[in-house]
């Protein structure tokens, strides 16, 4: 049975790896008065749009995911021909249309797609999974990892879908914003209520930054810290206890809003690739895509990995 898997761009992995593995991305769309890409993960054009746009406007932005109708002609077009089954796996349908939208031209598809397959030789059947990753940004890469790995391993169908879904309740996503104002005016933007104007206000004047916990389609703060690179330092040191204590996945995913090397220079990066190495976990780095960029803002860190208990900062 050939499988093949879809993530949308929010989903933070390199896409290089992207590329050598087949995955198949659904553009979503970032809009800045007159300045309009699509984020196809294309780390340079994303950070050049960073400096031009994001970091002055980026809260005014609009984001377009993939309609019903373009995932729909995406599949037909292509996927029915190459694959047998398709996972499609999205970032958390709590804060997205993209899961919804998946759903509904996966309706379609199973309706339409025998005269695609049998005009390419093809007249076996199709199957399409949308799973919702139930998370954010660099904690989606961890759903996605674990199904190239499974693909690659020979695993069929059915053992992939109920390995996906039990994963996706027990990923855990963790964010630290740079600029709180940003992320109050961005979440007016969209008309979400979780950052209120006092506690942006107090975070900013006190320098508090707050570490925001992102699991099974809820986000919440985990932590308030005094200071970026204080609560840098201290997810990390989390992190690697759960490391050491033992993932479900070998997997520990990194995203950040700007360039990397910024991030590689934060207090406790390097013990986290340190215990990385020594406990046989993959470490995946990659530029946040450009919607995490200007929902979240510049300059954020997000880290992603699953483990069965939720980690304890005290």
């Amino acid at each position: 049975m050939r499988i093949g898997l879809v993530v949308d761009s929010a989903c933070d992995l390199p896409l290089e790896y992207l590329q050598q593995h087949d995955v198949t991305i659904l553009p979503i769309t970032v809009r800045i008065g007159e300045a309009v890409l699509a984020d196809h993960r294309n780390e340079q054009a994303t950070l050049e749009f960073l400096h031009a746009h994001v970091a002055e406007r980026g809260a005014e932005a609009e984001t377009m995911p993939f309609s019903v109708q373009q995932i729909h002609d995406l599949f037909l077009e292509r996927l029915v021909i190459d694959y047998d089954y398709v996972f499609c796996m999205t970032i958390t349908k709590s804060r997205s249309p993209i899961f919804d939208n998946a759903q509904q031209a996966g309706f379609a598809i199973l309706n339409d797609y025998k005269s695609a397959r049998a005009a390419a030789g093809n007249t076996t059947p199709f199957a399409l999974r949308v799973i919702d990753t139930q998370n954010l940004f660099a904690a989606q890469g961890i759903t996605a990892v674990e199904a190239i790995r499974l693909r690659e391993a020979g695993e069929g169908a059915p053992k992939i879908r109920t390995r996906l879904e039990h994963l996706a309740l027990h990923t855990h996503g963790y964010m630290i914003p740079r600029d709180l104002y940003y992320l109050r005016a961005r979440a007016r933007k969209k008309n979400d209520r979780s950052v209120s104007l006092l506690s942006a206000a107090l975070g900013s004047a006190l320098d508090i930054k707050p570490v925001l916990h992102a699991y099974r389609g809820e986000t919440g703060p985990a932590a308030k810290i005094k200071g970026f690179e204080p609560a840098v330092e201290k997810l990390l040191q989390v992190t690697i206890g759960q490391v050491q204590a033992g993932l479900m996945t070998p997997t520990v995913c990194l995203s950040y809003g700007g360039e990397l090397e910024e991030m590689r220079m934060l207090p406790g990066y390097q013990d986290l690739k340190r215990a990385c190495a020594d406990n046989n976990i993959e470490l995946f780095e990659s530029v946040m895509s450009l919607t995490g960029m200007v929902n979240v803002g510049k300059g954020a860190l997000v880290v992603g990995f699953a483990a069965e208990r939720v980690p304890s900062f005290d």
